[in-house]
């Protein structure tokens, strides 16, 4: 059975840094569009960081620009995270959308497969 689980997350300082790790099982991402997304308490899920599917093409969120950086290897990506910031709190989400080679950022509801969410919390 094809899924995708996140793991990575926890409690950091401000300044702080994460490595989240998303983990393919039943395909490669190679060729898959990826997506990381977070969703904060009391706000909408929204788009993070976005990787093509067969290109190293990539897409930040102006928030998180110069500070996140996403990459894939075979069934892995991953969501480096340097620079952390209180708001910066959420669950994170990793999403794959099947054999796309679409420009991204793309559309939450393209996505064909999506993790359970890993927890990551900015506090001192």
């Amino acid at each position: 059975q094809s899924r995708l689980v996140e793991s990575g997350g926890g409690l950091v300082q401000p300044g702080g840094s994460l490595r989240l790790s998303c983990l393919a099982s039943g395909f490669a991402l190679d060729y898959h569009g990826v997506g990381w997304f977070r969703r904060a308490p009391g706000k909408e899920r929204e788009g993070v960081a976005c990787i093509e599917g067969g290109s190293t093409e990539t897409a930040y969120a102006e928030s998180v620009k110069g500070r996140f950086t996403i990459s894939r290897d075979k069934n892995m990506a991953y969501l480096q995270m340097n620079n952390l910031k209180p708001e910066d709190s959420g669950v994170y989400y990793c999403a794959a959308e099947a054999w796309s080679a679409n420009s991204c950022p793309r559309p939450q509801e393209v996505y064909d497969y999506w993790g359970q969410g890993t927890q990551v919390t900015v506090s001192s």
